[in-house]
């Protein structure tokens, strides 16, 4: 009877420390795939999906030149209009991030359903708005959406912020992350560097080492280092397709696999490059 008490007592035990470790993120069950950023004591979580759409929004803010208040615009519209998700469909005939309608001169549908050309199609528009810098996020949204709820965009406005800051490279060193899987399969060097580009446009880039490493090189000054961050984020972003397994830059990095829990540590890499290894 003792035997099968203390047998009882274990059990639960061990559940209970599993259960705690779990909660805790420590145990023997990895986290699920997921992004987050942590700007200024707020916290924006997204799945895998959500936090490709939203670096390549960023990426594609940065390779135009605009300011971070663009891409929180851009960001708070996908929010309103799909959740941040690439919808086949929608009300009436509208499509994609943005929900943008062939019938509305946007373009084809196959056109909006490619992320690059909707999102480069939206600051185009948002571009031809005199002010909108200094406009409500909501307000400068709406100009170019022309929604039937026109104050909708506002209640995304302070994850859009963050998100953009993280995603921009204005709030640096790390704020923005994901947990990512170990990779399965090989990447390649010429497959990053087509991705970076076809986001960021022309960058300095260098393979690096005897495998498919690669640097971007990025100036010392207050603007590299802001699109040392962006770039760095986008490929964690991107870790899983991407098949990357270390992303470094100014003195952090971030790991694939169990490590990408933890999010980017303190390391050694420099402030002038963003370097990568590929699986």
């Amino acid at each position: 009877m003792r035997t099968r008490y203390f047998v009882f007592l274990l059990v639960i035990a061990v559940v209970a420390g599993v259960g705690v470790a779990i909660y805790r993120g420590t145990g023997p069950l990895p986290d699920p795939a997921s992004c987050h950023a942590k700007v200024a004591g707020r916290t924006v979580d997204l799945d895998p999906g959500q936090g490709q759409i939203a670096a390549l929004i960023a990426a594609i803010g940065v390779e135009r030149g605009l300011p971070a208040r663009a891409v929180s615009i851009a960001l708070a519209t996908a929010y309103q209009e799909s959740k941040i998700n690439n919808l086949t469909g929608g009300d009436r005939d509208s499509i994609g991030i943005f929900q943008q309608r062939p019938s509305q001169g946007w373009g084809t549908p196959a056109q909006i359903s490619n992320p690059y050309y909707s999102i480069n199609k939206f600051y185009e528009a948002l571009e031809q708005i005199d002010g909108y810098q200094t406009m409500r996020i909501t307000e400068a949204a709406q100009r170019v959406q022309r929604s039937g709820y026109p104050e909708a965009y506002q209640a995304h406005a302070p994850d859009a912020r963050a998100l953009a800051s993280a995603l921009t490279g204005f709030s640096p060193g790390g704020t923005f992350t994901c947990v990512v899987k170990q990779p399965s399969g090989k990447g390649t060097a010429s497959g990053i560097s087509s991705a970076l580009a076809k986001a960021f446009g022309p960058l300095d880039i260098t393979r690096t080492g005897s495998r498919q490493d690669l640097s971007v090189a990025v100036s010392a000054d207050q603007d590299g280092n802001r699109r040392g961050w962006a770039v760095a984020q986008f490929l964690v972003a991107y870790a899983g397709p991407l098949k990357a397994v270390t992303v470094s830059f100014d003195g952090k990095t971030w790991h694939t696999g169990r490590a990408s829990e933890k999010g980017w540590k303190t390391s050694n890499a420099p402030s002038g490059e963003v370097t990568v290894s590929v699986g």
